[in-house]
């Protein structure tokens, strides 16, 4: 299965681990990503530690558990490719409307470098 089609379908919880330049390492919870392309996801973020460690180390790591009693997901390796700030496309991404805080949106674009499953490193060719 595709990832976009993945995520398109598939339930559970999300947690984006970042760290700043000196290593020190955040975990927030953030929903699925926005699957740009083959290669390319986006989240919408606000203000917080996690876009501040991205604007000195564009690397974070993505995992996503499946609501399951099973222990099945995917982890991603991501690098940051771009940001948009405040543009209707990230508004309009939102899988829920919240009211209009007057908060910055980012749309912040990462490559994935590599994907796996949640346990285990996956096909070993």
């Amino acid at each position: 299965m595709d990832l976009k089609h993945y995520f398109e379908k598939t339930e559970g919880r999300g947690v984006l681990a970042t760290a700043d330049s000196e290593g020190k390492v955040d975990v927030a919870v953030y929903s699925r990503p926005h699957m740009m392309d083959d290669d390319t996801v986006a989240f919408i973020m606000r203000e917080r530690l996690t876009h501040e460690n991205l604007k000195s180390n564009p690397h974070a790591a993505y995992l996503f558990m499946e609501k399951s009693e099973k222990f099945v997901g995917k982890r991603l390796f991501l690098t940051k490719v771009k940001e948009e700030t405040d543009t209707d496309l990230a508004r309009s991404l939102r899988r829920r409307q919240y009211p209009d805080d007057g908060e910055p949106l980012y749309l912040v674009y990462f490559k994935i470098d590599k994907s796996l499953p949640l346990i285990g490193a996956g096909d070993k060719r």
